[in-house]
């Protein structure tokens, strides 16, 4: 990759990174499933203004929303509110590792459901060391050795999973011919839609105290940086440095995360954690070939 791509690649990771810390600070003031609107209404509202002022044009297709809404389930509502629900319980740099998670899940789903993206010895070992690192976190919990409720860990790790198929579904987009703009503008705003009313009836939003300062600054970073901006730099370097090297940026959120909140947040994790975060670090070098491919001089 080029240093432009790298820097970019950094950016995200600390933007995807940040949006942990923003929702630990969010929650003070807001329960998950408000913020989870917020978070997409916002984002939306931003991305549609950088729509506007591209001059892009809005399919009316059926089969392009649809798609979309499906795509919005996957990506947005069902994980942002688990990651969410979760985040109420454990700590900010904890379930970013869990996140971490998720190619590990995609492996095992593009194995499944499809033709040509078979898992390979080095992606099987991958996951297996990777799911050796979530037993590490898990067990614990698991077995009461740590004050971590396990439901908390097991929301997020379904959330990883939810991630999994949305990346499945989203080998759909490319014969729509959508441009990624737009298909981040309009995964949010269906999710901005389906939420409205679960919301309401759920929180009765209306009934709630007006947060302070640092809960709507928080939720303002979240939606305008840690989604609209991250998924513009997102789709930037997909598009010039392709998916490969787009999945190092799954090794860095972590790591700006549990800085972020151990700067910030006073958090601390456990030494479980970050052997799980090891574990589940080689698993993804393994699944990603670059290691193996320098080691053998195959690169």
């Amino acid at each position: 990759m080029t240093s432009r791509e790298w820097a970019l690649l950094l950016a995200l990771s600390v933007l995807w990174g940040g949006s942990f810390f923003f929702v630990r600070v969010a929650l003070d003031g807001l329960p998950p499933l408000t913020l989870v609107l917020a978070r997409v209404g916002i984002g939306g509202i931003v991305l549609l203004a950088v729509l506007k002022a591209m001059g892009q044009a809005f399919p009316r297709s059926r089969e392009v929303w649809a798609t979309l809404a499906v795509m919005a389930l996957l990506n947005n509502l069902i994980p942002f509110s688990l990651i969410f629900w979760g985040q109420t319980a454990i700590p900010a740099g904890l379930a970013a590792i869990l996140n971490a998670t998720t190619p590990l899940f995609t492996v095992i789903v593009m194995h499944l459901f499809t033709a040509d993206e078979k898992a390979t010895p080095p992606k099987v070992a991958g996951v297996l060391t990777g799911f050796a690192g979530v037993v590490v976190l898990v067990g614990p919990a698991a077995f009461g050795a740590l004050d971590t409720p396990l439901w908390a860990l097991a929301a997020c790790l379904a959330a990883a999973i939810s991630y999994a198929f949305s990346g499945l579904w989203g080998r759909r987009f490319k014969p729509l011919g959508l441009t990624p703009v737009f298909t981040a503008w309009g995964q949010l705003t269906v999710t901005t839609i389906a939420m409205l009313p679960i919301v309401a009836i759920v929180d009765r939003p209306w009934t709630l105290a007006m947060p302070g300062w640092p809960v709507i600054l928080a939720v303002l970073g979240l939606a305008a940086l840690s989604t609209a901006l991250a998924y513009i730099i997102f789709f930037r370097i997909l598009d010039s440095a392709g998916p490969t090297n787009l999945l190092l940026v799954t090794f860095l959120i972590p790591v700006s995360a549990i800085l972020l909140s151990s700067l910030f947040l006073g958090e601390r994790l456990a030494w479980t954690h970050f052997a799980g975060m090891g574990l589940i670090g080689l698993g993804l070098a393994a699944i990603d070939g670059r290691l193996w491919k320098l080691a053998t001089g195959k690169g």
